[in-house]
């Protein structure tokens, strides 16, 4: 016996420890890259909006640009455990991000502002020495030709870096095997507008996010492989996302952005045509539309613009009397779902269970149901919700048979379930509850003073409709108090 035990928690170790492995391998690039000597320098890293930007259809005219300063709005220094550094959180290059998204994007054609004092000097010194040469050597020197000036200036900058917006992590130790990780997550803002140099009309503004992930992965055993030999291992890494290459993928996003909204509002316009401004801004404004859907942490939202819903489901009860034996046995139903407000909903359903229990026991009943569901997150694609109510519990077998003493059991259930909506009309729907049915005699089987039970857990579809009255502001508050 003590063999046998042994050799299962053998099992169950090397089973635990090679899962463990296999999740802490499983996509650590930077794991197998660790860096073991110096690198040479090379060019810098691109985003994903860097590659959009240089492949980006040309256009009929550059504009003449402008930027003076892109800078650090938010006066946020970095934040360490012990509280803060004297560097800042985001980088103070963004004004040479800027310009090099520009250039990249061949719309614009950026020119100096940053360090115009600089310039103005330098013009000066070429003038200067121009004018001497002319006197004393050629009055044939031209003359120096005046500085581009731009029709658009573009201003705006970071307005806020949080910290630790989202933090969290998953452990777990057996046997003296372990690992965890953990993961932060951090938030960049940044705001583009261009503005008229002619009238000092803002003419487009712009506005972008991009998180910043931070993770760490670590791996222990510690585990006596002998007498007084004590083997303990520990392995990880941690990696953190590049502040500067967030900025840079966030300040390209918005050049991006304020190009194609630019065409939408006929500032400025594809060498193309009308065909290639129709297909960028239409594929603008159906990514605009699905990324303002989500909310802070990339929680999706649907319409939750329906009155009624109606559902399939299976089920598998397990029945709990007076018998010692619990078996599992199977049903069915269909439910029906009213909206009284977003979050509380009334629901009616009825379902086909068969219950199992002790060596033969085997009954069909039917049960009919009336809840009050509370739905946590009725915007999310994904929400949990809790439920309860009355219902009845009918023999089906006993009715049949013609057993006029066979009375319906009053039933209480409650429970809770997970909603996912995979479309505006259609979803799928999990749950388990526990029904009490204030009788002991549903297995026909009198003993003690405990009343029978069951659980039941199902999964099914639902499909919703008819649409309700557009009630946007009322969403919008309720999106707001989430």
């Amino acid at each position: 016996m003590f063999l046998i035990d042994w050799l299962q928690m053998n099992f169950i170790y090397r089973i635990f420890s090679a899962a463990l492995a296999l999740f802490l391998l499983a996509g650590c690039g930077a794991y197998f890259n660790q860096p073991l000597g110096e690198q040479n320098a090379r060019t810098g890293e691109l985003t994903p909006k860097s590659t959009i930007l240089k492949e980006f259809p040309l256009p009929q005219e550059p504009v003449v640009v402008g930027v003076y300063n892109f800078k650090d709005q938010t006066g946020q220094f970095k934040p360490t455990e012990n509280g803060s550094t004297f560097s800042t959180a985001v980088s103070q290059g963004g004004t040479t991000m800027l310009v090099k998204a520009l250039e990249d994007s061949k719309w614009f054609t950026p020119i100096e502002r940053e360090n115009l004092q600089n310039l103005l000097n330098e013009r000066n010194i070429i003038r200067q020495t121009r004018d001497d040469y002319r006197k004393n050597q050629n009055p044939n020197e031209p003359t120096l030709p005046p500085l581009l000036y731009a029709g658009i200036l573009l201003e705006g900058g970071v307005v806020s870096y949080d910290s630790n917006i989202l933090t969290g992590g998953v452990g777990a130790r057996y046997f003296g095997v372990g690992g965890s990780t953990q993961y932060r997550q951090d938030r960049l803002t940044i705001y583009l507008r261009a503005v008229s140099t002619s009238s000092g009309k803002i003419l487009k503004t712009v506005y972008v996010s991009k998180t910043i992930l931070s993770q760490a992965v670590d791996a222990s055993l510690f585990r006596y492989v002998n007498f007084q030999r004590l083997l303990e291992v520990e392995t990880g890494f941690t990696k953190n996302e590049p502040v500067q290459l967030a900025m840079k993928d966030a300040i390209e996003k918005a050049v991006e952005s304020l190009i194609i909204e630019g065409i939408q509002g006929n500032l400025w316009k594809t060498k193309e045509g009308k065909e290639m401004d129709d297909e960028l801004v239409s594929a603008y404004l159906e990514e605009k539309k699905m990324e303002e859907s989500r909310l802070l942490y990339d929680r999706k939202q649907i319409d939750n613009n329906f009155k009624n819903s109606v559902s399939v489901y299976a089920s598998t009860p397990l029945f709990s009397g007076d018998l010692a034996k619990k078996r599992f046995g199977y049903g069915g139903g269909l439910g029906y779902t009213r909206q009284m407000t977003n979050h509380l909903h009334l629901a009616a359903k009825g379902t086909y269970l068969e219950f199992q229990g002790g060596e033969t026991f085997e009954d069909n009943f039917a049960d009919v149901k009336l809840n009050l569901e509370g739905v946590i997150l009725p915007y999310d694609d994904f929400s949990p919700f809790v439920y309860a109510g009355p219902g009845v519990l009918i023999n089906f077998d006993e009715r049949n048979n013609g057993n006029p003493n066979v009375e319906p059991a009053l039933t209480l259930q409650y429970g809770v379930g997970i909603l996912y909506n995979f479309s505006e009309r259609m979803g799928l729907r999990a749950f388990a509850d526990h029904n009490l049915t204030f009788t002991d005699n549903v297995e026909k089987v009198i003993n003690g003073k405990r009343d029978d039970y069951y659980f039941n857990f199902g999964l099914g579809i639902h499909f919703n409709f008819e649409r309700k009255k557009d009630k946007s502001i009322v969403k919008q508050l309720d999106r707001t108090l989430e």
